[in-house]
């Protein structure tokens, strides 16, 4: 690389750190830049270098210069771009390219790195009933908005479903929403603001990442361990960065397949008791499990922890169906959030996932299907190990496999091979926020038992 090459290149390094800071709102509209000699001195770059990066950015708007006074973000900041609110990842590791590279999957590709199960695995008949029977239907269940809390028989439903759990919620503290996501969405709408610092897992569900940095938050993580958050990082990291929230997995961690141990779920309550801590617990992959693993709402009686799920992984991803339950009080301001931002919600998805979980076979289709993990999990596990995959743990349930791969190779560069072979991956990085994941990578084990899998593994990993 040339002089020229390189200075072009450590200018650009500045606008890039300076424009990330302004997405995430660590320098907000009218605050000051640091002088141009002490960036340098932290960046261990010439001023001149600075000043060119600062010059470039007066010329697109995002700074003001004021001579005699130094650099200041300008007041109309430049719009938000969720690239630019983390690091500047390989597309390979970046968690927007794996979630676009599955969705937008042909039918013949292959997506051992997705997040769901194939379409032959889930309740289609069971799914066309109900929408026989809701073709049936009256006309308010086909045309009319959804209460604001969602359809009562479903809610009831939930209830009692999560009662099975040891859950305690009545259906008055239940509030139906379109997917896991959402709910996700709505509640760091009503309990964040920019610059609120939120605990993830480490590693955990990379989409987790993406909402948080959209809320412009700053995220924290703690070292997941096979039996929940190393609770000694925990408890150092609530009492020195005071976070608002924890977002985490305790029943089949994604993308672990841990469970959390009733003693690490006790100690981890007390913290958040003594640190004024919510704790978001995302359940999706509840009816995954063979028997009910702790959860921190049974223990908590909903107090402290937010309960969250959805249907999208065992009965259709096309029907966007989950919901949320929290203490009263936080029911009556989170519909009205729901309300402005997505008015009535969906009745006529509510009245078919009602139809299908009410439908007798709905029990016995889970019961095949963990059979189904069950089998698959061995199969791919000894098939990964065989090339010198290693799982981080053997999952009690569900569909995940968090494995190291051999020799420290790096996952991104497997990534990028494979998906020139029509094989779409989940590099660990897109799941670790420390970035210390480089050498894993998930695996779907429904999505993993074709053949061409191992071949192409094998191939790039000289196996």
């Amino acid at each position: 690389m040339n002089e020229e090459q390189a200075g072009r290149t450590r200018v650009e390094t500045v606008v890039a750190t300076i424009r990330q800071r302004i997405a995430g709102r660590s320098l907000t509209p009218g605050a000051r830049l640091p002088s141009v000699r002490g960036l340098a001195a932290s960046m261990k770059l010439s001023t001149s270098t600075v000043v060119d990066a600062y010059e470039r950015l007066v010329a697109e708007g995002a700074i003001l210069a004021r001579p005699g006074s130094g650099f200041y973000v300008a007041n109309q900041a430049a719009p938000f771009a969720l690239a630019e609110t983390g690091p500047k990842l390989d597309r390979a590791v970046d968690p927007f390219w794996i979630s676009r590279q599955s969705l937008e999957a042909g039918e013949s590709d292959l997506k051992p790195g997705c997040g769901w199960l194939p379409p032959a695995w889930l309740p289609g008949e069971a799914m066309r009933r109900g929408l026989r029977t809701l073709s049936r239907a009256d006309g308010p269940a086909l045309a009319d908005y959804g209460q604001p809390l969602g359809l009562p028989p479903l809610r009831q439903l939930i209830s009692r479903r999560m009662g099975e759990r040891g859950i305690e919620a009545s259906p008055d503290q239940i509030m139906l929403v379109e997917s896991g996501t959402q709910a996700i969405d709505l509640l760091c709408r009503f309990l964040l603001e920019p610059g609120d610092t939120v605990l993830v897992d480490d590693p955990c569900y990379f989409n987790f990442h993406a909402l948080l940095r959209a809320h412009r938050a700053k995220i924290v993580g703690v070292s997941y361990t096979p039996s929940g958050p190393d609770i000694d990082q925990f408890a150092q990291v609530v009492a020195h960065e005071r976070p608002r929230l924890y977002i985490t997995n305790s029943a089949i961690h994604n993308p672990t397949g841990a469970v959390l141990s009733p003693v690490t779920a006790h100690r981890l309550l007390k913290l958040a008791d003594q640190f004024d801590l919510t704790i978001i617990e995302d359940d999706i992959f509840a009816d995954f499990e063979y028997s009910p693993a702790p959860r921190l709402a049974a223990f908590d009686g909903l107090e402290r922890v937010i309960h969250i799920g959805s249907f999208s992984k065992t009965l259709s991803a096309s029907a966007r169906c989950g919901f949320v339950a929290a203490k009263p009080e936080w029911i009556d301001g989170l519909t009205d959030l729901k309300i402005a931002t997505s008015f009535g919600g969906g009745r006529l998805t509510a009245e078919l996932v009602l139809n299908v979980l009410s439908d007798g076979s709905y029990r016995k289709h889970m019961e095949t299907l963990r059979n189904r993990l069950s089998r698959a999990m061995g199969e791919v596990s000894a098939r990964l190990k065989g090339l010198g995959i290693t799982p981080w743990l053997e999952p009690q349930a569900g569909m995940f496999l968090w494995c190291r791969l051999p020799g420290g190779v790096d996952a991104a560069d497997v990534a990028r091979a494979a998906l020139e072979r029509k094989i779409v991956l989940a590099p660990g990085n897109a799941f670790s926020l420390s970035q210390s994941a480089t050498n894993f990578m998930r695996f779907n084990v429904s999505q993993t038992l074709d053949a061409r899998v191992f071949a192409v593994l094998g191939d790039v990993l000289g196996r």
